[in-house]
């Protein structure tokens, strides 16, 4: 009994009951695809593997937002497609896949960390490896699947915002540049999403269902906390590559692996989604709109405040009526 309880004790290398997860994933995946893709052999070529190359990249982007804006003016005076079940099995889809693929990182990123540290596997090239690249590719192919949220909403005649319609595209964009660029940090950003999409299909899953869930909050408060640590990582590998390639007599670490355009790209497009969070904060805290006064009597915390900001249609918004002036409790006393 011993020894076979043995066999089955979690381990480094393969924490989930000592079981080789990335394995058993190549085998099914190779027997679904009948030997097409096959991901313990699989290798990032750019222009030459699907969705490698930059006219294809761009024509597929460029044609997300063709679709959604030119459908959201061609359905505008029709009715609202109710598409519950779509919507459920949508969101149950992309809850599934954005938890295998995390546990499947997890396996190797382990390892990794602990072997050789957290530098090692941010900046360093022997962090490259194929099933590390391998499941890069998948999460990437992800965001165009991930392109059918807009459209759901397009159909659904929901609001869209400049930070969802953006956040799709520049995303798709990023993990592409990050491929071409062999950037060794791009695990950071990528779990750290993969883990906040788990939660957020799911509870988008149970809404779509009916279910309310105590931990609402919780969604928006994990894409914050996310966003700030990619922030961190993404500048501090960025200062090291580029203090190390234009001005070596700084003081820093040492290289961080990756083309110096994936570098630069990378920090572009991380500090907008900043800028965007910023630009959110102005128009809520600072400035006296009517959008600002709608939000800021949102109940909840600045989680809550941040996804009612998202979510509300200035348009369809009756204008709140102004807050009650404050009362000295001592003088009404008196």
């Amino acid at each position: 009994m011993n020894s076979v309880l043995g066999e089955y004790t979690p381990t480094l290398e393969h924490f989930f009951f000592n079981v080789d997860l990335f394995s058993h994933f190549d085998t099914i995946v190779t027997k679904i695809t009948n030997g097409k893709f096959v991901p313990s052999k699989f290798e990032f070529e750019q222009n030459v593997t699907p969705l490698a190359d930059n006219k294809s990249v761009l024509s597929a982007i460029t044609l997300y937002y063709i679709i959604i804006f030119g459908g959201k003016y061609a359905l505008q005076n029709s009715e609202p497609f109710k598409l519950k079940k779509l919507s459920q099995v949508h969101n149950l889809i992309l809850t599934s896949i954005s938890l295998v693929l995390l546990v499947l990182f997890i396996e190797q990123l382990l390892p990794l960390i602990y072997n050789y540290g957290l530098y090692y596997a941010i900046c360093n090239i022997g962090a490259w490896t194929q099933p590390l690249v391998c499941l890069y590719y998948l999460n990437y192919l992800t965001k165009f699947f991930e392109f059918s949220d807009t459209l759901l909403l397009v159909l659904k005649h929901k609001k869209l915002t400049f930070l969802h319609t953006y956040h799709h595209g520049a995303t798709a964009l990023l993990c592409y540049t990050q491929l071409c660029g062999e950037t060794s940090i791009s695990w950071v950003p990528i779990t750290l999403n993969l883990g906040v999409h788990c939660l957020m299909y799911w509870y988008y899953y149970l809404a779509s269902r009916g279910i309310r869930v105590w931990w609402k909050e919780w969604v928006t408060r994990f894409q914050i906390i996310q966003f700030i640590l990619d922030i961190g990582f993404i500048y501090f590998a960025t200062y090291q590559k580029l203090v190390h390639t234009f001005l070596p007599s700084l003081p820093h670490c040492g290289d961080c692996v990756g083309s110096t355009l994936a570098t630069v790209n990378g920090c572009l497009i991380i500090s907008s989604y900043l800028f965007l969070f910023i630009a959110f904060y102005i128009e809520v805290y600072r400035k006296n709109t009517k959008k600002s006064k709608l939000v800021k009597r949102a109940a909840g915390g600045v989680a809550n405040k941040v996804n009612e900001y998202v979510q509300v249609d200035v348009s369809n918004a009756p204008t709140p009526s102004p807050s009650p002036a404050p009362t000295n409790r001592r003088s009404r006393k008196a």
